[in-house]
């Protein structure tokens, strides 16, 4: 018998993949759901070409029907639950469509890391990864994907009302319809066109082009939770990132705070006290985000000792 020997076929194939002819290669995947039985290509009236993914609990059901309600059909929805419960959402029509994925007490840039590989959401043009707190009266989905088009936004967010603490930078106005720049306070930014001051968002509410998701996947570490400082380190996935990151004043939303995955308002609001009071550099920036919250806390304690410390130097 003759041993049998693999052809490469494509140097190009995927790793792993390197011995399959280039007409059986299919590297991307999608949340399209399919029936059992029929023509695939009949399965879809409408072919998304959002992806929007919230982290929810069901106590805080009414504010996620509120928020998917401003999506259309353009958009495939997909709900990580933190809490376990699924099948209580069927009272939502909407929800019978949804892709549902439950793991207990774990957070969106845990299932981020984990369920939105950029080859899974390679069909989708922008991502949407959003919490589930968030008061969205003043929103369209539709109208927000045309401005973020017409401005050139790869990494963006809706505009934020004011009530609730905000950085300058993501604080809505009401004389333009996007912004990209913001001024703070002396020495607050390392540069204008420096995080906070620009090419800056929240993680709160983030929304990404399926370019600039497909670096920021790869820079989330496994270990991170809250993702305190992943907003200042989203620039280097872009080349000119402050024309490229903005603010979407004429879509805007609220942040409700609600608290979620148990009792964190400690640590929540030992986090915003540092972030009120520190100056921010890139160097600190490197080293803290991929840090879970804990350590994440004492790194960010530590550059603000040090940064004074060199103040007073």
């Amino acid at each position: 018998m003759k041993p049998y020997y693999i052809q490469i076929h494509e140097v190009a194939n995927p790793r792993g993949a390197e011995s399959l002819p280039p007409g059986i290669i299919e590297p991307y995947s999608d949340f399209y759901l399919h029936r059992l039985q029929g023509d695939p290509s009949e399965d879809l009236v409408v072919k998304p070409k959002y992806l929007l993914a919230l982290t929810v609990g069901y106590p805080q059901k009414d504010m996620v029907n509120s928020i998917v309600s401003k999506f259309s059909e353009n958009f495939s929805v997909i709900l990580f639950h933190y809490d376990g419960k699924t099948s209580e959402w069927d009272q939502f029509e909407w929800s019978r469509r949804a892709i549902h994925i439950s793991v207990k007490k774990q957070t969106k840039w845990w299932y981020a890391k984990r369920f939105l590989h950029p080859n899974i959401v390679a069909q989708y043009d922008y991502i949407f990864i959003w919490d589930e707190d968030l008061d969205v009266e003043h929103f369209n989905a539709e109208e927000y994907i045309k401005l973020i088009r017409k401005y050139d936004l790869e990494i963006s967010q809706p505009g934020l009302d004011p009530s609730y603490f905000v950085w300058s930078m993501t604080k809505k106005r009401d004389d333009v319809e996007v912004h990209k720049e913001a001024e703070d306070k002396p020495n607050w930014c390392a540069g204008p066109l420096l995080p906070p001051c620009a090419a800056f968002v929240e993680i709160m509410a983030p929304v990404f082009s399926r370019e600039a998701w497909r670096c920021v996947w790869h820079m989330i570490q496994n270990d991170l939770v809250h993702g305190w400082g992943l907003d200042l380190a989203l620039q280097r996935c872009l080349e000119v990132p402050h024309e490229r990151i903005g603010v979407v004043d004429a879509q805007w939303i609220k942040h409700k705070a609600v608290p979620s995955l148990g009792n964190q308002v400690k640590t929540l609001l030992i986090q915003q006290h540092i972030h009120k009071e520190m100056l921010f550099s890139n160097t600190f920036t490197r080293k803290c985000y991929v840090h879970e919250e804990k350590r994440v806390v004492k790194c960010l304690l530590w550059a603000f000792i040090l940064s004074f410390s060199e103040e007073g130097s």
